[in-house]
Order: structure tokens, then sequence, then C-alpha cells
């Protein structure tokens, strides 16, 4: 099923637009609870925050400057990470949230020269990379089908808005259905790393590489474009 902006998705008639608006205002309201902090964006504290972040940044080749879209962006907890592992490498850096809480706090701490923000649903630019770290992961309320369908469109625009590829994580589907009884777990949305890996593949004409095993019950998905299929820069929808 193709998502865009203003399109159904799901048997409950739900659009995009109606499911960002929600996701918004869930971040919106953690960050107004917790400020510019890891549990702000609704991670448990800054170590596996910064975990999540090696992975995804395995997709970068940092031998050379790089444009780099952060897509749920949050507070730019990013920002920092990149400026400690990679401080000789010139990095073009653009964080995208939907809440302008967010967006706020993030240019309060961390704007700059080659450093922006923006709010919005999607990149308004192409980079060399794309990387979101957890919003896949806290369904905000709908069914599993309107729910992965949103993910679809949201992997879709970001493999439409990088040259080299993109980079996501997933929470890890349980082994045992029962352990996701309590409110606060069942919110989450788990599944398991062959379902997006063949998806991807499938979608995109891209070969696939899943990292797990770093001691979490999640993994990453990194998706690289082939040569054959670049993007230009005057054609985002490619």
């Amino acid at each position: 099923m193709t998502v865009r902006a203003g399109s159904v998705v799901g048997a409950d008639h739900l659009s995009l637009d109606d499911i960002s608006s929600d996701v918004d205002a869930y971040y919106t309201a953690c960050v107004a609870r917790h400020g510019a902090t890891p549990r702000g964006v609704d991670w448990s504290c800054e170590a596996t925050q910064g975990l999540r972040f090696v992975q995804l940044m395995k997709l970068c080749d940092a031998s050379a400057p790089f444009s780099l879209n952060d897509i749920g962006c949050g507070y730019g907890a990013l920002v920092p990470f990149l400026a400690a592992r990679y401080p000789t490498c010139e990095i073009d850096y653009l964080g995208i949230d939907l809440s302008r809480a967010m967006i706020s706090r993030a240019r309060r701490r961390f704007a700059g020269p080659q450093r922006r923000f923006v709010v919005a649903a999607e990149s308004p630019r192409i980079a060399d990379y794309s990387v979101a770290s957890g919003i896949m992961n806290v369904n905000v309320g709908y069914p599993r089908e309107a729910w992965e369908s949103y993910i679809k469109g949201l992997l879709r625009q970001m493999f439409a808005t990088s040259r080299r590829g993109f980079g996501v994580n997933f929470m890890l589907a349980h082994g045992d259905d029962d352990e996701a009884s309590d409110a606060a777990t069942a919110r989450l949305y788990r599944t398991t790393p062959e379902i997006w890996a063949a998806h991807c593949e499938r979608e995109f004409a891209a070969p696939v590489e899943v990292i797990g095993g770093y001691g979490m019950k999640e993994f990453t998905l990194l998706v690289r474009r082939r040569p054959e299929a670049a993007v230009s820069d005057g054609d985002p929808s490619h």
C-alpha cells in the first residue's frame, strides 16, 4: 500500500496526517513532562540512547564530509554525539521533528553552522544519509495494520530523500506474548527483523544490513542504495 500525506491507511480509514498529529501530541507531552532528556523522547537513559546512535551511524562513511537528515530528532541529542564521535568530520546536519516544542529546545541548545532544525513530517531536502531512532516504536493507540502502514510511509520518505541510504531501529518482538500485558509495554510496536528487512529489499531493491545483539531487545536496519539507484537533488520522489 502506498502511503502519502492525507491518504487512507488501514481498515479504520485513518490518515497519515491523523497519526502524525497524535505522534506530535505524544512527544510534545513527553518533553513537557521530562524536558530535554532521554525520557523526554521516551528513552530510558543517555547510555542506551547513545548505544542506538552507534548502530545507526554505522551507515555513514565518516572518512569524508557528508550530509545527514535526523528524522524525529527530538531535542537534538544526536548532535553532541556526532561532535564527540566524529570531531574532525564535516557533517551537514538537519534535524526534523513533528513537535514544535522539541524543535524549539533543539534550536536553543544546538543550532549553529551546518546544524539546522525544522518542524516537519518529512525532510525538506535530500541528504547523503537519513536516520531515525525510536520513531517506529511507540504506537500511540492505532491498530497494528494502520501503524505498519504509517511505518511504510516513513520508510518510503526516508529512502526518497537519501542519496546513499538510511537507518532505523525497531523493538524486537517478545518470545512470549504474555509479557506484553501492562499498558506501557503494550503501546510499544514490536516486530522481527525478517519482516522489515524483506519489505525494504522488496520495496527499494536495496541491500539491507540487520544489526542485533547489542544488549537491548531491539534491532537496527541499515538500507543502502545501489549506485545505479542514485537520487538527484531535484527528484525527491525517485
